[in-house]
């Protein structure tokens, strides 16, 4: 779906359209899987890309060139800023002031300010109010005494999360009463956080949209997401049953993207609550970058989050989002799939990441495109097991 701003009509379904622009090699904060599909993405489109990490090996080095230094080296920063004509970054947890040192010089997109609100998830829930967008009961903490305070206010059950630093399940503590705050407030490592009320959720759902400097703004369909041991497992696009939530997301995620003044892609998480007519939206958080919950675009949509993301960063026209069937993604997760089971499974594309495995660990991920939602279904429950994952 692409959605021009009142000022500016884009036809996104038009991608190749000449787009003159100053914009050939563009930089990336951090060198991980996210990297190397942006850089990937970014060869057909005629642009270049450099990539700042602390690893010589790291992802993005099977796809381009890559500064090896620290996120905070103002050397490294400095030597990736005279690289580019532009400079992204595929992680949030670039430390904002490496991002506002190349901005002296550079572009930087999305601007600093998206990494400094989705670093602090009281910054986050603080924009959602502004923005009027639903989000579940929250309170802001700071001490032990706080949150005492804060689990008497909104009751049980209830999950301290960090402000910041918290991903895939870190971070996060489970209070199933008020007296749990004191181990809660150890578990997250007694640091500033946000108590949320629990909310009993149907599913997770997520929205990957991307915007351009001229405000135009190309939206993917909604997905599904599954988790197993907090990490993301299993994502299905487009979600069923989304045809009242579905507009509900896009119109979050265009207010985001606009109060950011954002260019680039980005994700927004919801949890639905409700079912039927009943249904609605909370919004979780945001990813300031190209998303796990998108990595099917690169198969299943007509252009994919990273092609997107880089048009946006260039000042290039965007590519349609639509659909080109019913997606899932599959992560690989903690152990490599032997090339056998690969070979097992030759309707669905595999995504090597190029890491050591450890528990825990995104090691790839396999997508599979199906004419019907049954088929993906199939699909998903016969790689689940070729990947060794239960949900």
């Amino acid at each position: 779906m692409f959605i021009g701003n009142d000022r500016h009509e884009k036809d996104a379904n038009n991608p190749s359209m000449p787009a003159h622009h100053p914009i050939r090699t563009i930089g990336i904060l951090g060198g991980g899987q996210l990297a190397m599909m942006l850089a990937e993405s970014a060869k057909p489109l005629g642009l270049e890309c450099v990539a700042l990490d602390p690893n010589p090996d790291c992802p993005a080095s099977h796809a381009c060139e890559v500064v090896v230094g620290a996120y905070d080296d103002p050397d490294a920063l400095d030597r990736l800023a005279q690289r580019c004509d532009a400079v992204t970054y595929e992680f949030e947890n670039v430390p904002v002031e490496s991002a506002r040192r190349i901005a002296r010089t550079k572009q930087v997109h999305p601007d600093p300010i998206a990494l400094e609100t989705a670093q602090d998830r009281l910054n986050e829930r603080r924009m959602f109010e502004r923005l009027g967008i639903p989000a579940p009961e929250m309170r802001a903490v700071d001490s032990l005494d706080d949150l005492i305070e804060a689990a008497g206010s909104i009751g049980a059950p209830a999950i301290l999360k960090s402000r910041r630093e918290g991903y895939d399940g870190k971070g996060q503590s489970v209070l199933r009463s008020p007296a749990d705050a004191e181990r809660a407030w150890i578990a997250v490592g007694r640091v500033p956080g946000i108590l949320d009320r629990m909310v009993a959720f149907e599913r997770e759902l997520s929205v990957v949209a991307t915007r351009s400097a001229d405000g135009s703004i190309a939206v993917y369909p909604l997905n599904e997401n599954q988790h197993a041991n907090g990490i993301l497992c299993v994502t299905r696009s487009p979600a069923s049953d989304t045809e009242t939530l579905q507009p509900l997301a896009h119109a979050a995620a265009r207010d985001i993207l606009a109060e950011l003044d954002y260019v680039g892609t980005i994700a927004v998480e919801f949890f639905q609550i409700g079912t039927g007519d009943d249904a609605t939206l909370l919004a979780n958080e945001i990813a300031p970058r190209v998303h796990n919950t998108g990595h099917w675009t690169i198969e299943g949509a007509q252009t994919s989050q990273f092609e997107n993301h880089m048009r946006g960063v260039a000042g290039m026209a965007l590519g349609p989002t639509d659909a080109l069937g019913h997606a899932a993604m599959i992560n690989i997760i903690g152990a490599h799939v032997s090339n056998e089971a690969q070979g097992t499974h030759p309707e669905a594309r595999w995504h090597d990441y190029h890491k050591e495995a450890r528990p825990g660990r995104k090691l790839g991920h396999v997508t599979v495109v199906e004419e019907t939602p049954e088929r993906r279904d199939e699909s998903v429950r016969s790689l689940l097991g070729a990947v060794g994952v239960g949900v």
